[in-house]
């Protein structure tokens, strides 16, 4: 495909820019292309190739999240019960998301669903009789639910062996141990659909720049104007755009600062790194075939679930065991540890101090998990695989996580664990903050972008939005029938058993 570079010594102009080439640009932009085929668009990304930080299979930017298997979605009230509604609404997404892929694969948008979803069973195990209690609870809780009705749940060693032997073999059976299982779970490599997007964007009319640096971000009458860098040839151009998306990462709170929008006031952003161990030995591979979550531990982030994860990346089948966090004050691998100082602002400056004061055993954690030696990160592998052999796994980087620190009336800021979406008065421009289940949930959450950002067309648009996801404005745990009906149809669709 032919890349076009706009000149350098003239303003491009365009209906919608792109800043950022991941999964939420490459939906947001195949989405606006489908409904308005004859907004021009443009897409500026720093790298140079699309779905190459949050969006890449390795950086762990979400995997078919979709609550099946991820305890912190519906943790134990205070009385002991649980409640499965901030779960059965991750489903909802998920379910959108995936009548999304169904039709990209219909309509050429992508290539073959093998390249980049496979069927997998997400499990949940737990250790001590506590966390089965806990367990037990939400698996009666959830199974209750239509989108988790096929939900299975054991305390019995010789059948959790069945449904993931590494996990069991080797385990003292005098040990208290619980599982939930959802078999039709999957495993999506997001920075292949994300490739796969933007090369149809480029196909489709869209205007693809690839080593490009978007350094400057101003109003322009209604508009805005971008100041970009081409990082081959070190030179700067102007772009005019009616709309823009950052779509950037951890790379969008700088940009939204640089906006200038009130809407950005107050936000601040958290860093957290983290590395993950990679099996890549076939004869090992080959004997796990799930995705395996656990609790947290005392302090942790709900991001650093550990989980032991079979993972489909390039037609090949490895393990993934992690996270184990650390800390790192750049934004995204590719940038300077001088991000998050220089995000600082006197708009944010107390609810950074304020979050920093509250979350002094975050802290602690961290340091703690930057200290850990690599024997440790073994032994903490082998509490899910018990005889793992760590000299056939490697340690890897995984992507950049920024954390959405805001204001807060009673506390001056609280540090928030998911994505928060961040649109002008004017809906002129918006981008996203913060991390999961981000890439599992882009298209639910790019309508709703485009619902806030585009109200005076969004109602012309829903005949269209319903020949892409068919469910459009229903929801599917209310409506058993329809939900079999979807699931069947992107089943068959995406080749999923």
């Amino acid at each position: 495909m032919e890349i076009l570079v706009p000149s350098e010594t003239s303003t491009k102009n365009f209906d919608v820019v792109l800043i950022g080439a991941g999964i939420m640009s490459a939906t947001l932009g195949t989405l606006i292309n489908q409904l308005e085929p004859n907004w021009s668009i443009g897409l500026f990304e720093n790298l140079d190739k699309a779905g190459e930080e949050s969006s890449s299979p390795w950086n762990n930017a979400g995997t078919g999240h979709a609550a099946l298997c991820e305890l912190n979605y519906a943790p134990a009230q205070a009385d002991g019960s649980v409640d499965p509604a901030k779960a059965v609404g991750i489903n909802e997404q998920y379910q959108i998301s995936r009548q999304f892929f169904s039709w990209a694969v219909q309509n050429q948008r992508v290539g073959s669903p093998e390249n980049f979803i496979h069927s997998l069973p997400h499990m949940s195990l737990v250790i001590g009789q506590d966390h089965a209690k806990y367990l037990k609870t939400r698996y009666e809780a959830m199974k209750a639910q239509a989108l988790f009705a096929d939900m299975e749940y054991t305390e019995d060693l010789s059948t959790i062996n069945e449904w993931a032997p590494l996990v069991a073999r080797g385990r003292d059976e005098s040990q208290q141990i619980a599982a939930s299982r959802v078999v039709g779970g999957t495993d999506v490599d997001f920075g292949r659909m994300t490739k796969d997007l933007t090369a149809s964007l480029g196909e489709n009319g869209a205007e693809i720049n690839y080593g490009h640096k978007v350094t400057g971000l101003s109003r322009d009458g209604a508009g805005w104007q971008l100041t970009v860098k081409n990082k081959a040839t070190g030179a700067s151009f102007k772009v005019n755009a009616k709309f823009v998306f950052v779509g950037a990462g951890g790379g969008a709170l700088p940009l939204l600062q640089k906006s200038g929008i009130d809407e950005i006031k107050g936000y601040g952003g958290f860093p957290v790194s983290g590395q993950f161990l990679r099996c890549t030995d076939q004869s090992i591979s080959d004997q796990h075939h799930a995705k395996v979550y656990g609790q947290a531990s005392v302090g942790a982030p709900p991001m650093s679930v550990p989980h032991l994860d079979t993972r489909f990346v390039d037609g090949k089948r490895s393990l993934m065991f992690g996270p184990y966090a650390g800390f790192s004050m750049n934004f995204l691998k590719s940038t300077s540890q001088l991000d998050l100082p220089l995000s600082v602002r006197p708009h944010n400056l107390l609810p950074l101090l304020a979050v920093g004061k509250d979350n002094m055993s975050l802290t602690a954690y961290l340091i703690k998990e930057v200290l850990k030696s690599r024997a440790k990160k073994d032994e903490a592998l082998a509490e899910y695989f018990p005889e793992a052999d760590g000299s056939k796994w490697e340690l890897i980087t995984a992507g950049q996580r920024v954390q959405v620190i805001k204001k807060d009336a009673k506390k001056g800021g609280v540090l928030q664990f998911g994505t928060e979406v961040i649109t002008s008065s004017d809906g002129s421009i918006s981008g996203l903050l913060g991390a999961s289940p981000g890439a599992s949930t882009a298209t639910p959450i790019m309508i709703g972008l485009l619902s806030r950002c585009f109200p005076k067309q969004f109602a012309g648009w829903e005949t269209k939005l319903k020949d892409i996801i068919p469910s459009y404005g229903q929801k599917l745990n209310e409506n058993p029938k329809l939900l079999a009906n979807v699931v069947a149809d992107t089943d068959k669709v995406l080749k999923l058993k």
